[in-house]
């Protein structure tokens, strides 16, 4: 549900400097909400946010309507919405009897699309627990820095993980708990342990690991199951999630997601395909890791809520295994950024999936091309649907309305209770077909970045949640986003930040100085450049890239470099960026 996740809710502040008295009388805002008369049949203006208390009251009445339906699959496994009910209460009273955690305490889930995340994720949940989530490929720089700023006191990690997780520990002394999770451990008996042993021992997938006081997390659901589950009472305003997110600085931020905010967007979608999708029958492909904010509202939440079949995509960069578990459902959803769209049409044998049934595909994370748009609809007979969000908007902000026809090349209408202006840099509201900063109001925006209250001013103006995006807004209402205003770089749908990378590569002894831009990359979108002066010429790109690795995620690490005898400065002495990717 996100074109481009990244910068910036309900903070309200207000900037003397900026005179917003009579914008409405000028911009769209003061039109009237356009976009009303452009959405679908049924779709209503407004959305009740504090229609349930929290989100796991939208999980245990799922769990109560549709008990015997099942709720997840992964690879040959499947668990109904009963089983997930029994076992994320075994978990939560595990949490809470056994490790004493209480209410507000946080979590970390290191997971990738695996059985064990809903688990996980909905019984800590039921305890009280904020939800910090992890991105298991982060190196242990990365993870260090997530666990010291969330404080979280407990980390779920898979097993192949564990030994960064170990290395993590000491860097982050406030994290006392790690439970250790195996591929298979919620598959049948024999299958479990056959699994486990072909990625010890056979694809060596489990680096050695020692974590002396480490839980076993098929031990913590036996000894939750003898235990007593203490419901714990939220409201929307208790916090659910910390969704991390960087900012312009390229330090990492925790984005403070309230239940009411997860809520308000799991209605907002459910008001927006109310009259496409049909509770208790739908099945969707989730490739896209629950971790990420997309997935987890809009894959997981929401089609939880509605009673649906989550097909979970372990590793969605294996295309013909994904198709082959594909091929197994005639799902009648999916989501996906461009670049997993384009891999599945690329591959002769996608062609052979069942599209008989599939009536709604959903594309974010980055900007889908008009061309695998094109190809897709004309693969599947389904059009691609585009929205654009953000971390801190839970993150859908606008969706393409499911009557289309065909690509639109728009990030769609906004979608109910939700308030959208375009701002010129002096902070005027600009008109229809103008171009500039796009502001969002809404249930679903954040309540501030945690314990950051500097960037969470820095973001809000006025009421406004400034997207740092650069959009405009047509007399239909249907929004296009036109470039970023900052520096992010989008990789596959992942926010890269320049400061981040160039702060690891002068680390590196012979590098002067550095200065990272994005270029266009026709498989993931934008790629990263480096610009590197160096010391001496003994270092060599693959020098650099053997220590990125040691020090960044892959998808951060630059995928060209080119060394230069000075980087183009201002008078001040700023890189000018803008003169390197001229």
């Amino acid at each position: 549900m996100v074109a481009h996740l990244h910068g910036a809710q309900e903070v309200a502040g207000s900037n003397p400097a900026v005179p917003i008295l009579n914008l409405e009388l000028e911009g769209i805002m003061g039109v009237e909400k356009v976009w009303l008369k452009s959405y679908p049949p049924g779709v209503p203006e407004e959305i009740n946010p504090d229609a349930y208390a929290s989100m796991i009251e939208v999980f245990e009445n799922a769990c109560q309507s549709h008990a015997d339906r099942p709720a997840f699959y992964n690879l040959g496994t499947t668990i109904t919405y009963k089983k997930l009910d029994e076992l994320s209460r075994d978990f939560a009273a595990y949490l809470q009897q056994i490790l004493q955690f209480k209410a507000g305490d946080r979590i970390g889930i290191m997971l990738p699309n695996t059985l064990q995340y809903p688990v996980v994720m909905f019984g800590a949940l039921r305890a009280g627990l904020i939800i910090v989530n992890i991105n298991p490929l982060y190196t242990v720089d990365e993870l260090s820095f997530q666990l010291n700023n969330s404080g979280a006191k407990a980390l779920v990690v898979l097993s192949n993980f564990a030994s960064v997780v170990q290395k993590a520990m000491k860097r982050a002394p406030q994290l006392k708990t790690v439970i250790i999770t195996h591929l298979g451990d919620l598959f049948p008996p024999v299958r479990s342990w056959l699994t486990f042993l072909a990625l010890k021992y056979f694809y060596r997938k489990i680096p050695s690991y020692n974590i002396p006081d480490a839980i076993q997390f098929k031990e913590a659901l036996t000894s939750g199951k003898h235990l007593v589950h203490k419901p714990v009472k939220l409201t929307g305003d208790n916090i659910a999630f910390l969704q991390y997110t960087g900012g312009t600085t390229g330090v990492a931020k925790g984005a403070v997601l309230t239940h009411r905010n997860i809520v308000a967007n799991v209605q907002q979608a459910t008001a927006w395909v109310n009259n496409l999708l049909v509770d208790g029958q739908e099945i969707v492909i989730t490739a896209l890791p629950l971790y990420h904010i997309f997935s987890l509202t809009a894959n997981c939440m929401f089609f939880t809520k509605i009673g649906g079949l989550n097909v979970l995509i372990t590793n969605p960069r294996d295309i013909p295994t994904m198709i082959k578990e594909m091929r197994k459902f005639k799902f009648t959803a999916m989501t996906g950024v461009n670049t997993l769209f384009a891999g599945l049409l690329a591959n002769p044998r996608f062609a052979e999936v069942d599209f008989s049934k599939l009536k709604f595909t959903l594309g974010g994370g980055m900007s889908v091309q008009s061309k695998v748009a094109e190809q897709w609809q004309q693969v599947t007979g389904c059009v691609l649907m585009e929205g654009y969000g953000l971390t801190e908007t839970s993150p859908c902000v606008t969706i393409t309305p499911y009557t289309v026809k065909e690509y639109t090349g728009s990030v769609g209408l906004p979608v109910s209770s939700t308030d959208i202006a375009i701002f010129d840099d002096n902070g005027r509201e600009l008109g229809f077909n103008e171009a500039g900063e796009l502001g969002v109001k809404g249930p679903q925006v954040m309540r501030s970045y945690w314990e950051n209250p500097a960037e969470t001013a820095h973001v809000f103006k006025d009421g406004w949640l400034m997207t740092g995006d650069i959009a405009s807004v047509d007399e239909a209402g249907f929004v296009r986003i036109m470039e970023r205003k900052k520096d992010m770089i989008l990789v596959s749908g992942f926010n890269v930040y320049p400061n981040e990378i160039e702060d690891v590569l002068v680390r590196m002894e012979g590098v002067r100085e550095a200065a990272v831009v994005g270029v266009s990359d026709e498989h993931t979108g934008e790629a990263v450049k480096a610009f590197i002066v160096r010391a001496n010429d003994s270092i060599t790109p693959d020098a650099i890239n053997h220590f990125c690795r040691e020090h960044l995620t892959g998808y951060k690490i630059p995928k060209y470099i080119e060394f230069c005898a000075e980087l183009p400065k201002s008078y001040v002495g700023k890189v000018l960026r803008r003169e390197l990717r001229a």
